[in-house]
């Protein structure tokens, strides 16, 4: 699977994990009213979800699919920014 596939998977599992924070909270202050603890749970949700984001490097380069110069964004590159290689072309197999 070529790193942008992989990348991909991770921003659509990012959108979920956003879903179900923004659910957490929204079921907490229906029912139990305003709660900081909601909010303090759905952030770690995220920091721990996002966290694998940092590992989507380009191969030749080392740099990373999701940033656009300073600025994070949501959508990886399907080429890299830096060196023009195409992220999405599968690894070379490995077998002989």
């Amino acid at each position: 699977m070529s790193l942008y596939a992989r990348a991909v998977r991770h921003a659509w599992r990012m959108a979920g994990v956003l879903a179900l924070s923004v659910l957490l909270v929204l079921t907490t202050d229906r029912f139990y009213g305003h709660s900081s603890l909601a909010f303090a749970g759905a952030i770690i949700m995220l920091l721990i979800a996002n966290a694998p984001m940092l590992r989507f490097n380009c191969p030749r380069c080392g740099k990373n699919a999701f940033f656009r110069g300073p600025f994070v964004v949501p959508w990886p590159n399907r080429s890299c920014n830096r060196c023009g290689l195409d992220l999405d072309t599968p690894p070379p197999s490995q077998n002989r």
